[in-house]
């Protein structure tokens, strides 16, 4: 029975998992994805939190302003980098919507961020767009643990699916 609770709180792949904490911080991503959505832009939303739990920051898409470059995680990337010392880098988290692509994945392992909690995966993406007859991505997909194969990573959570298949319908079908 304890062994059951245990496997309801946590959620994810390898050695990383997603607990409560962790899952509270992604539904802020969820919130994130959506108002990037309701702003004209791709449904992702990032926070950064320290090692010792605190909200330093947060951002969404807002690739929709013509910056095919900004994307949340590689803002928060370069923020930590720039307001952080190397050792409370690494003890950061970095929670987001949609699993790091290659360029937030190299930005986050270059300002030596720490973990990485992601909702929904790049292979569930991929599914879906092939599912709505989107186009693909213009780039080659690398999985995040592929890239950084060093960094504890968690994810996805098959509990936020549904929501983040549904931002990405509504991007799709404008």
């Amino acid at each position: 029975m304890a062994e059951d609770a245990a496997s309801a709180s946590q959620v994810g792949q390898g050695a990383g998992r997603i607990d409560e904490t962790d899952r509270r911080h992604l539904v802020r991503c969820v919130e994130l994805a959506r108002q990037a959505v309701n702003e004209g832009h791709k449904p992702f939303g990032s926070i950064l939190v320290s090692g010792e739990g605190e909200v330093l920051r947060e951002d969404f898409n807002r690739t929709g302003n013509g910056d095919a470059t900004a994307h949340p995680e590689f803002a928060l990337a370069k923020w930590a980098g720039l307001n952080m010392a190397p050792e409370e880098r690494a003890r950061a988290t970095v929670y987001t919507s949609g699993e790091h692509c290659p360029m937030c994945a190299s930005a986050h392992a270059l300002v030596g961020l720490g973990r990485i909690v992601f909702a929904s995966s790049t292979d569930q993406l991929l599914q879906w767009f092939d599912e709505m007859g989107a186009d693909g991505l213009p780039f080659a997909t690398v999985r995040v643990r592929e890239l950084l194969p060093k960094h504890e990573v968690a994810g996805p959570d098959p509990s936020f699916a549904t929501e983040i298949r549904s931002l990405h319908e509504r991007v799709h079908a404008r």
